[in-house]
This record gives C-alpha cells, structure tokens and sequence, in this order.
C-alpha cells in the first residue's frame, strides 16, 4: 500500500530537491505544499489522507484538537531537534510518532551579520535611492572598530557571531543567566555584569536565547530604554524574547536608533504590520536558518526518519513528558 506524505510550507520549493527522495519512490507518495495554511479546518482537509506529515521547524502547530482531526496520520517528522509548536503528549496518545531531525554542523550567522552590516551603513536607504535616483550619498554610516557588540546568549551560534565582531575590531560583551566569565572569555568575550549592564554598555544587541517561561519578555520598556540611543537591537532568534509592543515604541519614539529582525510573533508577517513600515527597522522573513547546509541536513533526515518508521525501527523519536 502506498502512503501519502505531505511535506508543509515548503516556501522556496527546495524538499525535492535538497535531499534524495528516491528510497521511498515506492513506498510513499510524496506532495509539497508552498502556501502556509493558518486555518485549521483548510489545513485539516489538505491533511486528510496522509499517514505522514512534514512539519517545517514552528511554522505549523500540531495541537491536540489538529491532531485528533487527523485519524490516518501516523508520522509526523518535525525539521531540528524540537518543536515546542508539536504537543508531543497529544501525539502519543494518539498513536502518532514524532521525528525530529539535526541542523547542519556549522550554524549559520550570516543573516545576523547582513541585518547589523546593513543598519550600520544604511545599505537599504542608499540602495533605494541609487535605484530611483535619489541624493547621490544622503546618510553617514557607523564605525565598527572600537564599538560593543552586547550578546545576549553567547551559545554555539553566540559564539561564531562573536569572533565575526572581533575580526571587525569590535568589543564583545556578554550575558545569560549562567554564563561564567571564563565561558565569556573562551568565546572571546567579556562578560558583564548583568543584563541591564550590557544593554547601557553596548552599540548594537543581539539576541541568541532559547525561548522559553523564562526568557519570554526579557527585554521590555525598562530594558529597551536602558539602551543607548545611538544603539540597534538585532533579534534572529525568537520574537517572543522581546516585548513586541514595546519594542514598537522604542522604535517610534527613538529609545533605539533601529532594528534588525528576522522573527516574529506572528508568521509569515501581516500585510499591515507597523514594523513592515517603519524607517529604523531593517526586516527579513525568518531567513536565518534558510541555507543550503541545513536544507540538506533537514530534508535528508527526513527522508532517514520515514525510511526508519518504515521498517520498524524508528530514529531520532521525540517525546513529550
């Protein structure tokens, strides 16, 4: 019997072709899906004949109440390790088997350096005005050597943005709850005292956090005024660590000269989102982990997890509890 897998917001069109799919030719009958389905009862309906679904990172959340509106489905792979949007307990209960897969060895930090890059020398309003022939040279761009760069969560990705600012001649400082002076130091960083420190001291933020009760909201109004105005805020990680309301008015009232922002509360961005219009804000559509390497990665152990539940011996199962 053949099966029906649907492989969910694949915007780019890229899960054929950034893995081999043929191990399953003739096993299971695989589909893409490019436009990302926000209505549960039009997303329930295009799900109704897969035993297996490809889930895309959080883009989609598996609910209990999706979940039991989808009797045939057997297996659902998640792209990276975990995917708080899947309520794994629900899954269990009904039978249904929850994959997850690794990300490429070398996380990417690009997009980072592209959003500060940009913000420092007003890449965007000098090229708009090159393309409509505007003022030829209209802004004064942003010195980096001798500048902070402010790490809020040096992890494994923290750290590569670092040594990045170090070859720029930056400063580079560091926090998170836990992390000792000699961590900051191993990854070339100074470690402040406290978040609040940071924030006072540092020319451009970044966020590198884990989203979770305790980080959701660890910047708001008191923290993003303790900022310098000159300075610029960069979130690549989750939307949810910062105040989104009040990040609007620092950015309307000048608390922060800008931002640049990869993530946010909701996905893909309303049309009519205050920050799609908004001159200090430099924004991309969640592109930080869109590259070659982790595609590879993603759909490649994909194609690993459905050939594994396949012949009895499910891989890299994620569980709730």
């Amino acid at each position: 019997m053949i099966l029906h897998c649907a492989v969910l917001d694949d915007y780019q069109d890229a899960a054929l072709t950034h893995a081999d799919w043929s191990p399953l030719a003739d096993r299971v009958e695989v589909r893409t899906l490019r436009e990302h389905l926000t209505d549960q009862d039009r997303l329930a309906a295009e799900l109704a004949d897969c035993e297996i679904v490809v889930a895309m990172r959080e883009r989609t959340p598996f609910d209990a109440a999706l979940l039991r509106r989808l009797p045939r489905l057997r297996l659902l792979v998640t792209t990276g390790r975990r995917n708080p949007s899947i309520d794994l307990d629900a899954a269990a209960a009904q039978g249904v088997t929850v994959c997850g897969t690794a990300s490429s060895p070398t996380p990417p930090v690009e997009l980072t350096w592209a959003l500060l890059l940009g913000l420092a020398r007003h890449l965007t309003t000098e090229n708009r005005a090159l393309r409509e022939g505007g003022p030829w040279q209209s802004t004064v761009g942003a010195d980096l050597a001798g500048r902070t760069l402010g790490l809020l969560g040096p992890g494994r990705i923290g750290s590569r943005v670092a040594r990045v600012a170090t070859a720029f001649g930056m400063d580079v400082l560091a926090w998170s709850p836990h992390l000792t002076a000699e961590r900051a130091a191993e990854g070339g960083a100074e470690l402040a005292a406290g978040k609040e420190d940071l924030l006072r001291r540092s020319d451009f933020v970044s966020l590198h956090l884990v989203l979770s009760d305790r980080t959701r909201g660890l910047l708001g109004e008191p923290e993003l005024r303790a900022m310098r105005p000159h300075a610029y805020l960069l979130n690549t990680s989750r939307a949810g660590l910062v105040d989104q309301p009040a990040l609007l008015r620092a950015l309307r009232e000048g608390w922060i000269a800008g931002a640049g922002l990869d993530v946010f509360d909701t996905e893909p961005l309303p049309a009519d989102d205050p920050l799609r219009a908004l001159p200090n804000v430099l924004a991309t559509p969640h592109l930080g982990y869109v590259t070659e390497g982790n595609y590879r990665t993603f759909y490649g152990e994909v194609v690993e997890d459905i050939t594994a539940y396949l012949d009895g011996s499910p891989v890299r199962v994620l569980t709730g509890g």
